[in-house]
């Protein structure tokens, strides 16, 4: 699933940034910092979405001998991932209100949660829901 995931990342990356720039229908004086800071968010949300992607794996890896510490652990990583999300969203979202109107700020942001939930329930649909029937197990050995 790593490969595919990668494949799809960088796929979506250009089909995203046409997306953006069908909504936005930015002005000339917009279009620059806008850009720039895009970019400079993407590559940020980049770097905070490949820990989602290894919790992810991980999940996906360990789906059938997944135990009680290694539950706890990823529901730990993924609120940390979660968190962090959010703090970029609320530092990055006063940069963006520099050049543009808090309703068109709204509208990228709106349209950035957009794709990113399609992106997790496209990823969501590949990994099954846990198995806790037996919420006590020992992890399985790996062979």
């Amino acid at each position: 699933m790593n490969d595919y995931m990668e494949v799809r990342r960088a796929a979506l990356t250009t089909e995203k940034k046409a997306l953006i720039a069908e909504v936005m229908e930015l002005s000339k004086e917009e279009s620059e910092p806008f850009w720039a800071l895009y970019n400079e968010f993407q590559e940020k949300l980049y770097t905070v979405n490949t820990e989602y992607l290894k919790i992810v794996n991980e999940f996906a890896d360990d789906y059938e001998n997944m135990n009680e510490e290694m539950a706890a652990d990823l529901m730990k990583r993924m609120f940390a991932y979660e968190s962090d999300i959010l703090k970029l969203k609320k530092s990055y979202h006063t940069k963006f209100m520099k050049f543009l109107s808090a309703q068109k700020t709204l509208m990228y942001f709106q349209a950035e949660n957009k794709i990113s939930n399609l992106v997790k329930y496209e990823i969501a649909q590949m990994i099954p829901l846990l198995d806790a029937g037996d919420s006590k197990k020992e992890p399985k050995k790996k062979k």
